[in-house]
């Protein structure tokens, strides 16, 4: 359904529709703009040393990386405190345990869990809740149940299907929501579930709510699996003069995003995709003849990247905006560089009250 969104299409409607998601890209503001943010925190080095000491743990450094990088930006979010080797030191003689440490964690797409296991290694956990739908194998489960006086519960279900109002480990318990690999609709749905909409209806569910989500922090990626009747910010698209339709063949053009060489200079290049953006008239009228299979063949690889993560700004501009419009401080951000990963969106978000203040003790 989405390649006949693009490929059904004549040379000047697609035409129209890079000019239009080139034209939106541009006028993105300030607030919606999508910055560099590559943290690696020292608190993370705990995980260098846990490695020479089990070996049974898998080790991919691009995961690592990654991994480190999300705990870095809630860092430097003030989701999490900050906890090198001084800090921990000026903790463990000024301050009881109970206030630094992350009252709980929950994880959802969690697969294996080893995003989680980090953020164990380096911080303080008192409860875990992993939410996958799917079983696997060499789950860092074992290796989390060894830390001392961590509660562990993995949680498998659909996160559509998800009430984490009905979870009794979590029963009046803050927590942060973080995810690494929410493909496409899985990303809208998690937002769903951390965050009731702001409405007289449910205005009673909110004030009865059991669970206190403190901030997130998730890695949007798999954009062409998005779907429209789970995105989050519907009214973002069409306010921006984009039909579902058009929703449907920004999704496909996602895909072009990470189908080129991500360890060339290419991505930090200020390229523009320059086919089909001038006037019509200098389409010529073979090429106008043609379908967009024969548009797309004589666009470079560049110029389909380039596009390709315009539509990936816009999709997660959407979502950035819809968590602003309920008040949350939000922003998202590169956290890794493409040559590590393409994937490299985060959208990471903190409640007003969820900053962690060195002269406030937050339990």
């Amino acid at each position: 359904m989405k390649r006949r969104a693009v490929y059904n299409k004549t040379v000047p409607e697609f035409c129209d529709l890079i000019r239009k998601i080139k034209s939106i890209h541009a006028s993105l503001s300030d607030n919606t703009r999508i910055q560099d943010s590559f943290k690696i925190p020292q608190a993370c080095a705990v995980w260098s040393t846990r490695r020479q000491i089990d070996r049974k743990l898998p080790f991919q450094e691009k995961h690592v990386l990654q991994q480190a990088s999300i705990l870095g930006n809630l860092e430097e979010f003030g989701l999490l405190r900050k906890s090198g080797v001084e800090d921990a030191v000026i903790d463990a003689t000024t301050l009881d345990r109970s206030d630094v440490d992350v009252p709980a964690v929950v994880e959802f797409g969690a697969g294996r869990g080893y995003l989680t296991q980090l953020l164990a290694d380096c911080y303080g956990i008192k409860k875990v809740l992993l939410v996958e739908r799917k079983s696997y194998k060499l789950k860092a489960d074992r290796s989390l149940r060894q830390i001392e006086n961590l509660m562990l519960e993995r949680l498998r279900i659909d996160i559509e299907d998800l009430n984490l109002n009905a979870v009794e480990s979590l029963q009046g318990v803050p927590y942060l929501a973080i995810g690494k690999h929410l493909c496409g609709p899985a990303t809208d749905m998690t937002l769903k579930c951390c965050i009731l909409e702001q409405s007289a209806q449910n205005h009673a569910d909110q004030l009865k709510a059991s669970c206190f989500l403190r901030g997130l922090a998730i890695a949007t990626c798999c954009h062409h699996l998005c779907q429209w009747k789970h995105y989050i910010n519907k009214n973002y698209i069409l306010n921006l003069g984009l039909t579902k339709e058009d929703f449907h063949a920004m999704t496909w053009l996602t895909s072009w995003a990470v189908d080129a060489d991500h360890g060339s200079d290419i991505f930090v290049v200020d390229s523009s995709p320059n086919l089909c953006l001038n006037e019509k008239e200098e389409i010529g009228a073979e090429l106008s003849q043609s379908g967009v299979g024969d548009v797309v063949r004589n666009m470079s690889a560049v110029e389909r990247a380039v596009v390709g993560f315009m539509c990936k700004d816009i999709i997660d501009a959407g979502r950035l905006m819809w968590l602003k419009e309920r008040g949350l401080h939000s922003q998202v951000v590169k956290y890794v560089p493409p040559g590590i990963s393409p994937e490299n969106h985060l959208l990471i978000a903190r409640q007003s009250n969820g900053l962690y203040d060195d002269s406030v003790a937050v339990k």
